[in-house]
């Protein structure tokens, strides 16, 4: 049975999905991704802080959206696991 896991800010700061404005995004909705990869960036006070898995699994919704603030324990994106 698949389970859903939120991935949420540790800190409050500025949400990037991608390393860069000319690279693509480190992940987008249906993709499958691996323990420990990259998901996206936090900016916090111009300090980026890498965003990875938890776990294996599928991103089925990314809620917070590029370069929009998000606050401390804000829900980014949600991963289902098996």
């Amino acid at each position: 049975m698949a389970k859903r896991v939120e991935i949420k800010a540790p800190i409050a700061g500025v949400f990037y999905r991608n390393p860069s404005p000319e690279d693509p995004p480190y992940v987008k909705v249906d993709d499958l991704v691996k323990k420990k990869q990259v998901l996206c960036l936090l900016e916090t006070m111009k300090v980026f802080q890498k965003i990875k898995s938890p776990t294996d699994g599928k991103i089925v919704e990314i809620i917070a959206q590029n370069e929009d603030p998000v606050a401390d324990s804000a829900v980014l994106l949600i991963l289902e696991t098996e």
